[in-house]
């Protein structure tokens, strides 16, 4: 089995076509197809089915897949790594997070990670932690930046705290509700949410359950910060949120806390990574920027 059999059938199943992989990879259809059929031929197993939609992977490829981009990723990282190490700083780093961290961690680490390595690429993913963690478990991802989960962890994953946050009822100013004191009282609002309710332990739910109260029936999800505070700052939505990305630029101006006294949950923020696999050189001066920038964001309050 070659690196660039590997290469050639990543390419395929990621963009779905002989002749699109061949555009890509800059060679003739005919190549791509004999170098699918002797790696299916190693291996024993067909890999591959052409439908009418495409090419599509087998169940075995779909299997083979998940380890093709593993040691896809690894080899490269071995070729950047190799270029550092005789003086060059080129690469690439891919990094995912989440809204708390592009609003408060990404515009301090990023400009002092690229007064260090100018020349090297750098890829920015913002969504819910949970694809981005599969993300980093199959190496599209250098690193994320996540939440700790709640459930253990996969072990081809680590966790490394950086800090915690706790969660606070917030609404725009002047909120009818902005006297509500419990969440019983405010369990007729609209609830909006930045985690996906079918996680477990969605925050909204989490919150209700705990307080021994029925969970909102409808709650609207929204996977932008900045959106969630465009409709909050136009309504009456309320939402839970965290202390410090209420008091950033983004949402201060706009949205006011609601103090109840229930108890809201607190959670832990932190990085994720693959066990037993160490960072390119780019990729760890990056983590290392993130985790300063982590410092001087509890330092401030």
């Amino acid at each position: 089995m070659r690196l660039n059999q590997i290469r050639v059938f990543l390419s395929v199943v990621e963009s779905g076509s002989i002749h699109a992989a061949a555009r890509i990879l800059e060679v003739s259809p005919p190549a791509i197809t004999k170098s699918v059929r002797q790696l299916e031929e190693e291996l024993h197993v067909r890999l591959l089915d052409r439908t009418r939609h495409g090419v599509v992977a087998t169940p075995a490829g779909r299997t083979f897949l998940a380890r093709a981009r593993v040691a896809h990723s690894e080899l490269r990282k071995a070729e950047e790594e190799l270029s550092n190490y005789a003086g060059g700083h080129t690469g690439s780093v891919a990094f995912g997070v989440g809204p708390t961290h592009m609003l408060l961690i990404v515009p301090e680490a990023v400009p002092q990670f690229r007064l260090q390595y100018p020349g090297v690429r750098l890829r920015i993913v913002e969504g819910p932690h949970p694809p981005l963690v599969r993300q980093v478990r199959d190496e599209t991802l250098d690193f994320a930046l996540g939440l700790k989960p709640e459930l253990k962890l996969d072990s081809g994953l680590s966790f490394r705290p950086l800090f915690r946050d706790d969660f606070l009822v917030a609404a725009r100013k002047g909120h009818p509700l902005h006297g509500a004191r419990t969440l019983a009282r405010l369990a007729d609002a609209q609830w909006l949410t930045l985690t996906p309710r079918a996680s477990p332990g969605g925050l909204v739910d989490q919150a209700f359950s705990a307080a021994g109260l029925p969970i909102p029936p409808s709650v609207i999800e929204c996977e932008s910060f900045t959106g969630i505070v465009a409709l909050l700052a136009r309504s009456d939505m309320v939402t839970l949120t965290t202390r410090r990305l209420l008091a950033s630029p983004f949402a201060r101006d706009d949205l006011q806390e609601i103090p109840i006294a229930d108890r809201l949950p607190s959670i832990t923020h932190g990085i994720f990574m693959r066990s037993g696999a160490p960072l390119t050189k780019p990729a760890a001066a990056l983590a290392k920027a993130v985790t300063l920038a982590a410092r001087k964001l509890v330092r401030r309050g």
